[in-house]
């Protein structure tokens, strides 16, 4: 299969490429667009044939349900059903964060193929803010499922380019719409009732960060939750190995634990490449990519984040060290993806 490349970058291509994936997704095929937040393969979500296909192109194991794109925030009556009892602040956060890199997990409707949702009783449901989706899903008229456009497992992609690499000879059609605004993938949560305040359970941290969702309920990581409310996968990028680059990466949560073995190239991702943080000297580093020079910017870092996961991995070192973030804002989705990148896989 030829994969095909277009740009969106003046008014003319903008409307040729649209049409053109617009005719594709009709058509039941896949199509990777830009998002706010990374690269995703979108297929009509209520047809499973074309669900399918997604799967297949990224070689993704169908326990791993997938997020549902709305055309628009109105139209999520179309897939999800919304309990009386978190129907009021369900409706806040949704005024104020749809559309944007927000995906709530909700009770499906039957027409949404249990392909889409690993056969689990819910869905993961947002809707996006990038001006080529969303004129995409609105030209269409179908809620999209789209996933990350990469092979199931690895970098997510930010760029148009990044999709090639991954992907060419896999799907038809790729919108290029240049870097992606944000670098890491949307927040997932699910609301409970409770009093005072609803609880809002952070299943995936990511751009809208827990101080965002603090004035509509309790933000709880999942991870903080008890043992016994624990519960089986239920939103896309929970597998404990996940947005992993080909090269063994191997997170530091101090400079202690370090010690290079003799005959071993290492490359490190950096948080700001400051010394005084106690990595830049351990080791004879074969490359060092910084995330955010100097003061250290979790924002710009954000940003660059799979970018440098993915320039990492293409130098052949032998192993990948990570420095760690702060665990605040934007550093809680980066800490949660480093942690699942340097799961060792069988």
């Amino acid at each position: 299969m030829e994969t095909r490349t277009l740009p969106t970058d003046h008014p003319e291509a903008f409307r040729l490429a649209v049409d053109e994936a617009v005719r594709a997704l009709s058509a039941g095929e896949v199509v990777a667009l830009p998002t706010e937040t990374v690269y995703g393969l979108a297929a009509d979500a209520l047809n499973a044939d074309a669900v399918a296909k997604v799967f297949a192109a990224k070689e993704r194991p169908a326990f791993d349900p997938l997020i549902v794109h709305l055309p628009h925030k109105k139209d999520l009556d179309l897939v999800a059903e919304v309990p009386e009892d978190i129907a009021e602040v369900l409706k806040k956060i949704t005024e104020k964060f749809w559309p944007g890199p927000l995906t709530i997990v909700l009770p499906k409707k039957a027409v949404v193929p249990d392909l889409v949702t690993a056969g689990m009783p819910t869905v993961a449901v947002r809707a996006s803010n990038h001006l080529v989706f969303n004129r995409v899903a609105r030209s269409l008229d179908k809620p999209l499922a789209a996933p990350s456009a990469n092979r199931f497992g690895s970098i997510s992609p930010t760029s148009a380019s990044a999709v090639q690499a991954e992907l060419d000879g896999r799907i038809p059609l790729i919108l290029d719409a240049g870097a992606t605004m944000h670098g890491l993938e949307s927040t997932i949560i699910r609301i409970e009732a409770a009093k005072p305040k609803a609880r809002i359970i952070i299943l995936r941290p990511g751009p809208i960060t827990p101080d965002d969702l603090k004035p509509f309920g309790k933000p709880i990581l999942a991870r903080n939750l008890k043992p016994e409310e624990q519960e089986k996968l239920e939103a896309p990028g929970q597998l404990p190995s996940h947005y992993a680059p080909r090269t063994p990466l191997r997170l530091l949560e101090s400079p202690e634990e370090f010690t290079p073995e003799p005959g071993k190239k290492y490359a490190l991702l950096s948080y700001r490449g400051d010394p005084e943080d106690g990595y830049s000297d351990l080791a004879e580093w074969d490359h060092v990519m910084v995330l955010s020079p100097g003061k250290g910017k979790l924002p710009e870092a954000a940003v660059r984040f799979f970018f440098a996961l993915r320039e990492l991995d293409k130098l052949g070192v032998d192993e990948i060290i990570a420095e760690p973030l702060p665990e605040r804002e934007l550093g809680l989705a980066m800490m949660d993806r480093l942690r699942r990148a340097s799961v060792k896989r069988s």
